[in-house]
């Protein structure tokens, strides 16, 4: 089973049909479960909901063979906490899906390090997503020490600015 997330605060109507799409022509096989927000688009393919509470969507991240998702860093952590493979597509600022394309940068760099697997377009999501089923995605190591060293760095210096 696939399972669809768009998020909860905005529609991805650009996402729903384009994964319906996929069903339809036969490039997507699997049983698709999705939760897509508050759309106007109503899938013909697959099984939806605007929402669903969170016991629901935990047991659907843990059956899922793979996670179609937005962009958007929640989710992308949420398929490698839970090491599923991840097809995303960013919500762009020309569709007035989101008010700038911070999306379309996150996933081209989770993309280049092999977290995940992003299509940039319909057409796009059309060629990738039968590779939804083989991609492993490379696991992702933090540098929490990293992080915290350039935080302190960051905060001394604005000390000295006094």
């Amino acid at each position: 089973m696939i399972f669809l997330t768009v998020g909860t605060q905005f529609p991805f109507d650009r996402l729903v049909r384009a994964v319906d799409k996929a069903l339809e022509s036969g490039r997507l096989a699997e049983e698709v479960l999705a939760q897509i927000g508050d759309s106007p688009y109503q899938p013909r393919n697959f099984q939806a909901v605007p929402y669903m509470d969170k016991a629901l969507f935990d047991e659907y991240v843990d059956k899922a063979s793979g996670i179609i998702s937005h962009a958007g860093m929640g989710n992308i952590a949420l398929a490698l906490n839970n090491n599923k493979p991840l097809l995303v597509m960013p919500r762009l600022r020309r569709y007035r899906e989101v008010v700038n394309d911070h999306q379309l940068a996150i996933a081209k760099k989770f993309e280049h390090l092999g977290h995940l697997l992003a299509a940039y377009n319909e057409d796009d999501m059309l060629d990738k997503i039968g590779a939804l089923r083989h991609f492993v995605p490379t696991r992702r190591e933090t540098h929490a020490e990293a992080v915290a060293k350039r935080i302190s760095s960051f905060l001394a210096e604005i000390e000295d600015w006094d």
